[in-house]
């Protein structure tokens, strides 16, 4: 015995270990079919919320269904009761408080006659009781045993309720169908209640009904599935074209094609979702042709650069080799071949110090603080530091000053490293004359100007000196071995914007240039 335990027991358990796991393939099938796609995803929402509304809604119908039913068949026996108690009222030659066995036969049976014709007529089984429960008649004739009684619920419903009719439903052992019960009091409401009317009745068509009633929701269900499952197809596609040519669209964006939508979208936030994707690739498209450009002046500026260094390094190379090999042996041509490496080494140091410099400005890394700054003081202090270098050309520097107070926000070593490049730009391009650093004030701003009466610059170099590694073409001879390194102005311009200011340059060829210089002027509260 204890054997055949232990196997239902086993068996017992593989089928419910294999129950739980057909329902987790189960589960996992499901979401993969519902997270596979819009399609599945709208479809398997919509059928799944119609099944369970159409489940729903035929409990309901039924619930209601029974009520009214059950409510219209209960006050339908009533009725009923009424004018069966009527009937019974009429028959005055008929003893029904009389116990069966007191009666005669021909009485029995004139009362049974007379109670299956109006069982007939009403569609309900009578039963005639006392107060006792004993049954006197009915218009049931197998029921019909001496000392048969009622069920005590009945007299007590009829005792509770004083008189009145009285309405209970009870359930048919043998079929499970409802009945419906109905106590009256027989005789009028002023007569002492001696006897009792009960009155039975099935509603044989109900389940009937129902079973039609679900039948017919069923198969309206089913048509209305149909119609919910072409819509939610038709609304699938509906939102997964757009979708998809979206789809397209970012595809190519991540090929690098930049293919733009223009076309309307038929929903508000496809619309925007297209847009965004239109910003997207046109955001795009401009980093790549900056990332482009970026590139291609990085290319230009390791050329220009390579270019730049190459002349003085080939230069070097050569007096170090003529030098080295023994060509060279009078002192004096050694010596000045060793002044021009030298003057050479300057300049490529130089070069690499102001390739820095740029790099640094052009990155961002370069910081500078911004604090209050007597552009007066400094211009002078500059000035005087660079008057020795004017000197050797004959050259004076003059200091212009407009007004007392010239204070802006600034780096005070950026602007004296502005000032000192102009000055020494000036220098070489001007002999025997004059250099002029004017400082004023107007309409807020301060504005520093140096101006030479030197060579000048062409109309066709002076668009281009902003520009890297450019050299004006019309430089004094004797100061072409002191060349600069091409970058100063680029560095004193953008030294300038990164302060807040602003740059501009006036000159005519063989009657000088100047420098303009602005700063909003700072004002101490």
């Amino acid at each position: 015995m204890n054997t055949y335990r232990q196997q239902g027991r086993e068996k017992l358990q593989l089928i419910i270990r294999a129950l739980h796991q057909f329902l987790l393939i189960s589960k996992r099938i499901l979401q993969e079919q519902f997270n596979k796609n819009l399609y599945t995803r709208i479809l398997f929402t919509n059928v799944t919320a119609f099944v369970i509304a159409l489940i729903v809604l035929m409990m309901f119908s039924s619930f209601v269904v029974k009520q009214v039913t059950y409510d219209q068949v209960q006050q339908e026996l009533l009725r009923k009761a009424k004018r069966v108690n009527f009937a019974l009222l009429q028959q005055t030659d008929s003893a029904w408080s009389i116990p069966p066995d007191q009666l005669k036969s021909s009485q029995i049976q004139a009362q049974q006659d007379f109670l299956k014709y109006l069982a007939d007529i009403f569609d309900a089984k009578i039963t005639i009781f006392d107060m006792t429960g004993k049954i006197t008649a009915t218009s049931a004739e197998q029921e019909m045993v001496p000392g048969s009684k009622i069920e005590e619920k009945y007299i007590e419903i009829l005792k509770n309720k004083n008189g009145s009719i009285a309405t209970t439903q009870t359930v048919d052992s043998d079929t499970d169908q409802p009945i419906f019960v109905t106590v009256v009091p027989m005789g009028n409401n002023k007569d002492a209640i001696e006897n009792g009317i009960l009155l039975e009745t099935k509603s044989s068509n109900l389940d009937l009904a129902l079973s039609k009633m679900r039948l017919y929701m069923v198969i309206g269900g089913m048509i209305i599935l149909l119609f919910i499952i072409f819509i939610s197809v038709y609304l699938a596609m509906y939102i997964s074209r757009p979708i998809s040519r979206l789809t397209a669209t970012v595809a190519e964006i991540s090929r690098g094609s930049y293919v733009l939508s223009d076309k309307d979208q038929p929903l508000d936030e496809i619309n925007d979702l297209g847009g965004q994707l239109n910003k997207l690739a046109e955001r795009l498209q401009k980093v790549q042709t900056e990332s482009r450009r970026v590139e291609e002046e990085r290319a230009r500026l390791f050329a220009e650069i390579s270019h730049e260094l190459r002349t003085p390094l080939t230069a070097v190379q050569g007096f170090v080799e003529a030098i080295r090999d023994g060509i060279v042996q009078d002192e004096a041509i050694q010596e000045r071949y060793l002044d021009t490496i030298y003057t050479q080494t300057i300049h490529i140091s130089r070069l690499i110090d102001d390739i820095l410099e740029l790099s640094r400005l052009e990155s961002g890394n370069l910081t500078v603080e911004k604090l209050p700054v007597d552009l007066n003081a400094l211009a002078h202090g500059v000035a005087i530091s660079m008057e020795p270098l004017a000197n050797r050309t004959n050259t004076s520097i003059l200091l212009d000053q407009k007004t007392e107070k010239a204070i802006v926000l600034g780096d005070a070593d950026r602007m004296e490293q502005v000032i000192r490049n102009l000055l020494k730009n000036a220098t070489r391009a001007t002999e025997n004359g004059t250099i002029r650093v004017g400082v004023e004030t107007r309409q807020g701003k301060v504005e520093l100007s140096i101006e030479d009466n030197g060579i000048g610059i062409s109309p066709e170099d002076l668009p281009h000196i902003w520009k890297r590694f450019y050299r004006i073409k019309n430089q004094r001879a004797d100061h072409m071995q002191e060349k600069g390194s091409g970058l100063g102005l680029v560095i004193v311009k953008k030294l300038v914007q990164l302060q807040g200011g602003n740059i501009d340059v006036a000159s005519q060829l063989g009657k000088g240039t100047t420098f303009h210089i602005s700063f909003p002027s700072f004002e101490k509260n």
